[in-house]
Protein backbone atom coordinates (compact mmCIF):
# COMPACT_ATOMS: atom_id res chain seq x y z
CA UNK A 1 0.00 0.00 0.00
CA UNK A 2 1.20 3.59 -0.86
CA UNK A 3 0.37 4.78 2.80
CA UNK A 4 2.52 2.80 4.50
CA UNK A 5 6.11 4.42 5.32
CA UNK A 6 8.78 1.86 7.32
CA UNK A 7 10.50 4.08 9.68
CA UNK A 8 12.71 1.67 10.78
CA UNK A 9 12.51 -0.05 14.56
CA UNK A 10 9.24 -1.53 14.09
CA UNK A 11 7.43 1.44 13.16
CA UNK A 12 5.47 2.26 10.66
CA UNK A 13 3.46 5.56 9.66
CA UNK A 14 0.04 4.85 8.31
CA UNK A 15 -1.28 7.91 6.16
CA UNK A 16 -4.86 8.15 7.27
CA UNK A 17 -5.98 10.20 4.21
CA UNK A 18 -7.82 12.30 6.15
CA UNK A 19 -10.82 13.86 4.37
CA UNK A 20 -9.21 11.97 1.24
CA UNK A 21 -6.18 14.04 1.40
CA UNK A 22 -2.48 12.40 1.36
CA UNK A 23 -0.07 14.13 4.18
CA UNK A 24 -2.74 15.41 6.69
CA UNK A 25 -3.11 12.89 9.57
CA UNK A 26 -0.94 10.14 10.53
CA UNK A 27 -1.22 6.71 12.43
CA UNK A 28 1.68 5.16 13.86
CA UNK A 29 1.99 1.57 14.46
CA UNK A 30 4.70 0.04 16.30
CA UNK A 31 4.98 -3.89 15.32
CA UNK A 32 6.65 -4.99 18.53
CA UNK A 33 5.28 -8.42 20.61
CA UNK A 34 2.38 -6.39 21.70
CA UNK A 35 1.36 -4.25 18.32
CA UNK A 36 0.43 -0.66 19.24
CA UNK A 37 -1.17 1.98 16.92
CA UNK A 38 -0.51 5.70 18.14
CA UNK A 39 -3.64 7.74 17.40
CA UNK A 40 -6.42 5.96 14.90
CA UNK A 41 -6.85 9.55 12.47
CA UNK A 42 -10.70 9.90 11.75
CA UNK A 43 -13.70 7.78 11.90
CA UNK A 44 -13.90 7.71 8.08
CA UNK A 45 -10.24 6.93 7.94
CA UNK A 46 -10.39 3.61 10.11
CA UNK A 47 -11.05 1.59 7.16
CA UNK A 48 -7.83 2.85 5.49
CA UNK A 49 -5.55 2.41 8.80
CA UNK A 50 -7.50 -0.95 9.29
CA UNK A 51 -6.48 -2.02 5.73
CA UNK A 52 -3.17 -0.97 6.37
CA UNK A 53 -2.76 -3.01 9.83
CA UNK A 54 -3.98 -5.92 8.08
CA UNK A 55 -0.96 -5.17 5.39
CA UNK A 56 1.20 -5.43 7.82
CA UNK A 57 0.05 -8.94 8.87
CA UNK A 58 -1.72 -7.76 12.12
CA UNK A 59 -5.31 -8.84 12.01
CA UNK A 60 -7.98 -8.73 14.37
CA UNK A 61 -7.23 -10.36 17.48
CA UNK A 62 -2.99 -9.26 16.86
CA UNK A 63 -3.48 -5.44 17.60
CA UNK A 64 -3.07 -5.62 21.55
CA UNK A 65 -3.38 -1.50 22.17
CA UNK A 66 -4.84 1.67 20.58
CA UNK A 67 -3.23 4.55 22.19
CA UNK A 68 -4.68 8.28 21.11
CA UNK A 69 -2.17 11.49 22.30
CA UNK A 70 -5.69 13.24 23.03
CA UNK A 71 -9.42 12.89 21.90
CA UNK A 72 -9.39 15.58 19.50
CA UNK A 73 -11.28 13.75 16.20
CA UNK A 74 -8.25 14.20 14.02
CA UNK A 75 -6.30 11.72 15.97
CA UNK A 76 -8.94 9.80 17.97
CA UNK A 77 -11.89 10.20 16.22
CA UNK A 78 -11.79 6.53 14.68
CA UNK A 79 -11.04 4.71 18.38
CA UNK A 80 -14.93 3.52 18.18
CA UNK A 81 -14.58 2.14 14.95
CA UNK A 82 -11.11 0.61 15.41
CA UNK A 83 -11.99 -0.95 18.72
CA UNK A 84 -14.53 -2.22 17.18
CA UNK A 85 -12.22 -3.83 14.10
CA UNK A 86 -9.73 -5.19 16.99
CA UNK A 87 -11.77 -6.73 19.43
CA UNK A 88 -9.10 -7.33 21.31
CA UNK A 89 -7.36 -3.80 21.93
CA UNK A 90 -7.03 -2.16 25.10
CA UNK A 91 -7.74 1.94 24.75
CA UNK A 92 -5.42 4.21 26.40
CA UNK A 93 -6.24 7.83 26.70
CA UNK A 94 -5.59 10.25 29.38
CA UNK A 95 -7.96 10.32 32.10
CA UNK A 96 -9.46 13.65 31.08
CA UNK A 97 -10.34 11.90 27.62
CA UNK A 98 -11.20 8.47 28.57
CA UNK A 99 -15.28 9.43 29.44
CA UNK A 100 -15.45 11.23 26.43
CA UNK A 101 -14.30 7.95 24.37
CA UNK A 102 -17.32 6.01 26.34
CA UNK A 103 -19.73 8.86 25.44
CA UNK A 104 -19.16 10.51 22.80
CA UNK A 105 -22.13 12.50 22.37
CA UNK A 106 -21.08 15.96 24.48
CA UNK A 107 -17.38 15.87 22.27
CA UNK A 108 -19.31 15.79 19.14
CA UNK A 109 -21.95 18.45 19.84
CA UNK A 110 -19.37 20.75 20.51
CA UNK A 111 -17.59 19.45 17.28
CA UNK A 112 -20.80 20.61 15.51
CA UNK A 113 -20.77 23.52 16.66
CA UNK A 114 -17.51 24.32 15.31
CA UNK A 115 -17.48 22.26 12.01
CA UNK A 116 -20.78 22.69 11.04
CA UNK A 117 -21.24 20.33 7.65
CA UNK A 118 -18.33 19.73 7.50
CA UNK A 119 -17.99 17.98 10.37
CA UNK A 120 -18.92 14.57 8.13
CA UNK A 121 -16.55 15.33 5.74
CA UNK A 122 -13.37 15.91 7.74
CA UNK A 123 -14.02 13.98 10.52
CA UNK A 124 -17.27 11.30 10.52
CA UNK A 125 -18.88 10.41 14.09
CA UNK A 126 -17.02 9.12 16.61
CA UNK A 127 -18.47 6.09 17.93
CA UNK A 128 -18.64 5.45 21.77
CA UNK A 129 -16.01 2.27 23.16
CA UNK A 130 -17.23 -0.02 26.07
CA UNK A 131 -15.79 1.60 29.12
CA UNK A 132 -14.39 -2.03 30.31
CA UNK A 133 -11.88 -1.50 26.94
CA UNK A 134 -10.54 1.98 28.61
CA UNK A 135 -7.70 2.79 30.19
CA UNK A 136 -7.37 5.73 31.75
CA UNK A 137 -3.68 7.51 32.18
CA UNK A 138 -2.99 10.16 34.48
CA UNK A 139 0.33 12.50 34.66
CA UNK A 140 2.54 9.78 33.43
CA UNK A 141 2.10 5.73 32.90
CA UNK A 142 3.25 3.01 30.38
CA UNK A 143 1.82 0.59 27.95
CA UNK A 144 3.67 -2.90 27.36
CA UNK A 145 4.92 -3.15 23.66
CA UNK A 146 6.53 -6.61 24.81
CA UNK A 147 9.94 -7.88 24.87
CA UNK A 148 10.99 -4.86 27.80
CA UNK A 149 10.08 -2.21 25.23
CA UNK A 150 7.37 0.42 26.45
CA UNK A 151 5.79 3.18 25.83
CA UNK A 152 5.88 5.98 28.61
CA UNK A 153 3.13 8.55 28.11
CA UNK A 154 3.54 11.87 29.94
CA UNK A 155 1.15 14.31 30.51
CA UNK A 156 1.47 17.57 28.28
CA UNK A 157 -1.47 19.98 28.43
CA UNK A 158 -0.53 23.12 26.34
CA UNK A 159 -3.05 22.19 23.96
CA UNK A 160 -5.36 20.46 25.11
CA UNK A 161 -6.16 19.28 28.73
CA UNK A 162 -6.60 15.66 27.91
CA UNK A 163 -3.02 15.13 25.53
CA UNK A 164 0.05 13.37 26.35
CA UNK A 165 3.35 12.98 24.83
CA UNK A 166 4.72 9.22 24.39
CA UNK A 167 8.52 7.94 24.18
CA UNK A 168 9.72 4.24 22.99
CA UNK A 169 12.05 2.67 24.94
CA UNK A 170 13.51 1.43 22.51
CA UNK A 171 13.79 3.73 19.76
CA UNK A 172 13.89 6.96 21.66
CA UNK A 173 11.07 8.20 19.46
CA UNK A 174 9.15 10.68 20.70
CA UNK A 175 4.72 10.72 19.21
CA UNK A 176 4.05 14.39 20.00
CA UNK A 177 0.86 14.80 19.10
CA UNK A 178 -0.07 18.27 18.51
CA UNK A 179 1.66 19.76 21.48
CA UNK A 180 4.80 20.95 19.63
CA UNK A 181 2.60 22.42 16.74
CA UNK A 182 1.92 21.09 13.19
CA UNK A 183 4.91 20.29 10.45
CA UNK A 184 4.95 20.29 7.07
CA UNK A 185 7.49 17.80 5.18
CA UNK A 186 7.57 19.18 1.67
CA UNK A 187 8.86 22.40 3.28
CA UNK A 188 10.29 21.95 6.78
CA UNK A 189 7.45 24.51 8.08
CA UNK A 190 6.60 24.43 11.78
CA UNK A 191 3.20 26.53 12.99
CA UNK A 192 1.57 26.79 16.23
CA UNK A 193 -1.39 24.58 17.38
CA UNK A 194 -3.24 26.34 19.51
CA UNK A 195 -7.66 25.76 19.25
CA UNK A 196 -9.67 26.58 21.76
CA UNK A 197 -10.61 26.10 24.42
CA UNK A 198 -7.60 25.03 26.42
CA UNK A 199 -4.90 26.66 24.92
CA UNK A 200 -2.45 27.97 27.88
CA UNK A 201 1.00 29.33 26.66
CA UNK A 202 3.12 28.94 30.15
CA UNK A 203 1.81 25.15 29.97
CA UNK A 204 2.62 25.02 26.31
CA UNK A 205 6.03 26.35 26.73
CA UNK A 206 6.36 23.91 29.31
CA UNK A 207 5.38 20.77 27.22
CA UNK A 208 7.54 21.83 24.95
CA UNK A 209 10.61 21.93 27.52
CA UNK A 210 9.38 18.50 29.14
CA UNK A 211 9.78 16.96 25.61
CA UNK A 212 13.48 18.16 25.36
CA UNK A 213 14.15 17.29 28.85
CA UNK A 214 13.36 13.47 27.82
CA UNK A 215 15.89 13.38 25.18
CA UNK A 216 14.31 11.76 22.23
CA UNK A 217 16.11 10.75 19.50
CA UNK A 218 13.17 11.39 16.72
CA UNK A 219 9.80 13.38 17.31
CA UNK A 220 7.19 11.58 14.96
CA UNK A 221 4.23 14.19 14.28
CA UNK A 222 0.64 13.29 14.14
CA UNK A 223 0.92 16.36 11.36
CA UNK A 224 3.19 14.75 10.10
CA UNK A 225 6.19 12.62 10.20
CA UNK A 226 8.91 12.22 11.66
CA UNK A 227 11.79 14.48 12.19
CA UNK A 228 15.49 14.08 13.35
CA UNK A 229 16.63 17.57 14.07
CA UNK A 230 15.04 17.28 17.79
CA UNK A 231 16.51 20.56 19.44
CA UNK A 232 16.32 22.78 16.49
CA UNK A 233 12.70 21.62 15.95
CA UNK A 234 11.63 21.81 19.71
CA UNK A 235 12.91 25.59 20.51
CA UNK A 236 11.62 26.67 16.83
CA UNK A 237 7.97 25.31 17.85
CA UNK A 238 8.64 26.97 20.95
CA UNK A 239 9.72 30.37 18.94
CA UNK A 240 6.42 29.91 16.81
CA UNK A 241 3.87 29.73 19.55
CA UNK A 242 5.66 33.34 21.02
CA UNK A 243 5.26 35.04 17.64
CA UNK A 244 1.47 34.02 17.70
CA UNK A 245 0.98 35.04 20.80
CA UNK A 246 2.52 38.57 20.32
CA UNK A 247 0.80 39.38 17.57
CA UNK A 248 -2.71 37.99 18.51
CA UNK A 249 -2.14 39.87 22.27
CA UNK A 250 -1.43 42.88 19.93
CA UNK A 251 -4.50 42.32 17.87
CA UNK A 252 -6.49 42.05 21.30
CA UNK A 253 -5.00 45.09 22.94
CA UNK A 254 -6.07 47.15 19.92
CA UNK A 255 -10.09 45.70 20.30
CA UNK A 256 -9.93 43.42 16.73
CA UNK A 257 -12.83 41.38 15.99
CA UNK A 258 -11.45 37.68 15.63
CA UNK A 259 -11.78 38.03 12.00
CA UNK A 260 -9.44 41.22 11.83
CA UNK A 261 -7.09 39.84 14.20
CA UNK A 262 -7.04 36.44 12.05
CA UNK A 263 -6.18 38.85 9.00
CA UNK A 264 -3.58 40.50 10.74
CA UNK A 265 -1.95 37.70 11.96
CA UNK A 266 -1.78 35.85 8.85
CA UNK A 267 -0.17 38.56 7.04
CA UNK A 268 2.39 39.41 9.60
CA UNK A 269 3.39 35.71 9.37
CA UNK A 270 3.41 34.51 6.41
CA UNK A 271 7.02 35.40 5.23
CA UNK A 272 7.91 32.66 8.51
CA UNK A 273 5.98 29.72 6.00
CA UNK A 274 7.55 28.53 2.39
CA UNK A 275 3.91 26.58 1.90
CA UNK A 276 2.22 29.90 1.80
CA UNK A 277 4.98 30.52 -1.29
CA UNK A 278 4.53 27.36 -2.69
CA UNK A 279 1.37 25.80 -5.07
CA UNK A 280 -2.11 26.01 -3.80
CA UNK A 281 -2.63 22.35 -2.95
CA UNK A 282 0.41 22.61 -0.22
CA UNK A 283 -0.98 25.77 0.87
CA UNK A 284 -4.56 24.51 1.42
CA UNK A 285 -3.06 21.81 3.14
CA UNK A 286 -1.32 23.69 5.75
CA UNK A 287 -4.35 25.70 6.03
CA UNK A 288 -6.51 22.37 6.96
CA UNK A 289 -3.50 21.12 9.33
CA UNK A 290 -3.29 24.38 11.43
CA UNK A 291 -5.59 27.11 10.09
CA UNK A 292 -4.88 30.64 10.98
CA UNK A 293 -8.57 31.39 12.58
CA UNK A 294 -8.33 28.06 15.25
CA UNK A 295 -5.15 29.28 16.00
CA UNK A 296 -6.09 32.94 16.72
CA UNK A 297 -9.62 32.12 18.42
CA UNK A 298 -7.60 29.55 20.48
CA UNK A 299 -4.81 32.38 22.19
CA UNK A 300 -8.03 35.13 22.11
CA UNK A 301 -9.92 32.45 24.36
CA UNK A 302 -6.92 32.40 26.59
CA UNK A 303 -6.28 36.04 26.57
CA UNK A 304 -9.75 36.86 27.38
CA UNK A 305 -9.37 34.32 30.56
CA UNK A 306 -5.89 35.93 31.89
CA UNK A 307 -6.80 39.38 30.88
CA UNK A 308 -10.93 39.69 30.89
Amino acid sequence: MDNITDLGGDVYEIDTRMAGYPGITAGYLILGDRPCLVETGTSTSAPVVRDALNTLGVGPRDLATVVVTHIHLDHAGGVGDIAEFFPEAEIVVHEKGARHLADPSRLMASARMVWGDKLDTLFGELSATEASRIRALGDTGSVDLGGGRTLRSHYSPGHAKHHVGLIDSHTGDLYVGDAAGVYLPQTGDLRPATPPPDFDLRTALDSIALFEALGPQRLLFSHYGPVTDVAGTLERSAEELRIWVDLTRQAHAEGMDLDHAVAMVRERTRERYAALEADDATAEQFELLSGAPSNVAGIMHWLDRVRP
